[in-house]
């Protein structure tokens, strides 16, 4: 008796206990880590049905598990400055767990894997554009005229702006893309925005990586745009948006919006328009664009 109630107990327990796995999500990753002799797997298709069952069983046993990305050449790295033998377990279950903390990670519910890989790059590939926003703002230094710093004062005004946004659009699902072409790399971002009692809902972090790639083009006066989509039951999707220029935005015409969704970028070629879309004007933000003294 005494022993079936520590097997019940124990297996309580287990539901108790949040789980992480790492995920090597496309072949070149998995071939990087089949070097290694403790890691079993030799294909990768194998790999993701193994994993897929471990996710539903602990799935059906009530056990909670996050999915992170698991980079091999992070973790070499990671193991050469912890002084870690790579080909262990045990070195890549700490680095997993490091990763649940700090990293890019979605929970299991029960969905298919490959319904969840897609959401796990974005999730990562969101994160990493915020970091270097981030870094590429906080680099920025203090204004030489009025001592303040660039980067904070740029994250103001884009916070400012976005409010703006959002206070002109009309009800609806808002989708918002935010494109910068940076000196190394373009940066883009997406926001979406519910209408929930006459106020936008957002989530946080698409929110918090949005601003930072639309301060980062103000605060560089880099190319770049904001397109909004706005998207309501039984209308025609409405779309409109704006130049980024000096330390604002400028609205485009129906006619610019037009152009730009209806232009193959690579090719310059055109492109059909899409059904039930209107091309719109954008709305004037009852902003001039001129910014601080350190927008010019």
């Amino acid at each position: 008796m005494a022993h079936t109630d520590h097997r019940t107990l124990r297996r309580a327990l287990r539901r108790e206990i949040a789980g992480t796995i790492g995920l090597l999500t496309d072949e070149h990753d998995f071939r990087a880590m089949r070097r290694y002799r403790s890691f079993a797997f030799q294909d990768h298709a194998t790999y993701l049905r193994h994993v897929e069952a471990v996710l539903r069983t602990r799935a059906l046993q009530g056990g909670h598990t996050t999915l992170t990305l698991f980079d091999p050449e992070e973790y070499a790295d990671y193991c050469a400055r912890g002084g870690l033998d790579p080909d262990s377990h045990t070195s890549r279950t700490r680095f997993t767990a490091e990763l649940a903390a700090t990293g890019p990670a979605v929970p299991y519910d029960g969905e298919s894997l490959s319904a969840l890989v897609p959401t796990l790059v974005d999730e990562s590939v969101r994160q990493a554009t915020w970091e270097y926003a981030a870094s590429l703002l906080a680099r920025l230094g203090p204004c030489t005229t009025c001592g303040e710093d660039l980067g904070r004062a740029a994250h103001a005004r884009a916070s400012h702006l976005l409010t703006r946004i959002l206070d002109t659009a009309p009800p609806g699902h808002l989708h918002l893309v935010c494109s910068v072409s940076g000196p190394a790399e373009t940066l883009l971002a997406v926001l979406h925005a519910d209408d929930h009692d006459g106020r936008p809902d957002l989530d946080e972090a698409e929110a918090l990586e949005f601003t930072a790639v639309l301060a980062v083009g103000l605060a560089t006066h880099s190319p770049g745009g904001l397109v909004v989509r706005v998207s309501t039951p039984g209308a025609p999707d409405r779309v409109h948006g704006w130049r980024l220029r000096g330390y604002g935005l400028v609205p485009l015409t129906a006619g610019e919006v037009f152009d730009a969704y209806c232009t193959d970028v690579q090719s310059g070629d055109l492109i059909a328009p899409e059904s039930n879309v209107d091309y719109c004007a954008a709305p004037d933000l009852g902003d001039s664009g001129a910014g601080p003294a350190h927008g010019h």
